[in-house]
């Protein structure tokens, strides 16, 4: 049994700590207010992961060290730079393999499907960071001085999406829900459980490491198609969706963090978004959880 430790305990690290614990992994979860899920195998620690010492000593004889740690969105350039330099820290000094759960937004606007082979090119300075934290660990990684890998998902199904934000409340309720994206162009959408499933695979895989992973995903959905998923696999009342024009968007974004930081991210909307995680599928013998299986267990939005 080795030990597992994983930073923040939001959807993806408390995914990822109940499958290492259900595989009968020691698991330590790190976060500052000392949440995680409970289970017998699951050790959860109150700590600041921004202190690279007090990091380094939680990771310790750890076989692997997980970034899934998720700051706000506006928050970004404050909290991910200590973060990721403490995770940095940590994981050459105990020598667990770093292992990062990412998402898309380094790839910027692209012109065809994600693969392997696609550079990470985006240069909005929100987008970039994350896309400058792999290359920095890469770097570290090729100098000899850590091991890392990372994986990389689309817009999560099952929480911090679309879905969750603005689909799930109407739809359970029989309503009409209002969408400021287009609602007929092909998106990629991640399960949150096949995100914490390849993480524990790439961890403890010489082959994965220095190198990153696309989440196995089915295929794309349009907007429109997922709220149509959704209705059908939970038996509720046929979807009814209102594209808003980008002027509403931008103008709840004066009023509202959230609105605000999703400008940046609309361009992966208004073109087919699409990744494609053969390789990975085929490297592991993985497959993407059936959409309307994943739709089916969210719980019920009040």
């Amino acid at each position: 049994m080795a030990l597992h430790v994983i930073v923040g305990a939001g959807p993806v690290g408390t995914a990822t700590a109940k499958v290492l614990a259900e595989r009968g992994e020691q698991v330590r979860v790190v976060t500052r207010s000392g949440s995680g899920p409970e289970h017998a195998n699951v050790e959860r620690v109150a700590s600041d992961a921004t202190d690279a010492d007090r990091l380094s000593g939680l990771a310790e004889g750890a076989a692997a060290l997980y970034n899934c740690a998720s700051p706000a969105y506006h928050q970004w350039f404050t909290d991910w730079p200590p973060l990721a330099a403490a995770l940095l820290t940590a994981a050459e000094r105990s020598g667990a393999v770093l292992t990062v759960a990412n998402n898309l937004y380094g790839y910027g606007p692209v012109t065809g499907p994600i693969t392997p082979d696609t550079a990470l090119t985006a240069t909005h300075p929100k987008l970039k960071l994350r896309a400058d934290m792999y290359r920095e660990a890469l770097a570290r990684h090729e100098a000899g001085r850590i091991r890392m890998t990372e994986v990389r998902g689309s817009d999560y199904i099952e929480a911090n999406s679309i879905l969750s934000y603005l689909l799930a409340k109407p739809l359970e309720k029989g309503k009409r829900a209002y969408v400021p994206t287009p609602l007929d162009v092909k998106h990629s959408w991640t399960a949150i459980a096949d995100v914490a499933k390849l993480l524990t695979v790439v961890s403890g895989e010489e082959r994965a490491w220095g190198q990153a992973w696309l989440v196995p995903t089915n295929a794309p959905l349009t907007v429109r198609e997922l709220a149509d998923h959704y209705v059908t696999a939970r038996g509720l009342p046929p979807a009814k969706l209102t594209e808003l024009p980008y002027a509403v968007l931008w103008g709840a974004g004066l009023f509202d963090k959230m609105a605000k930081e999703l400008r940046a991210t609309r361009y992966q909307f208004a073109k087919p978004f699409v990744l494609d995680s053969t390789l990975t599928e085929k490297t592991f013998g993985l497959a993407p959880t059936p959409i309307d299986d994943v739709l089916r267990t969210i719980p019920a939005v009040a």
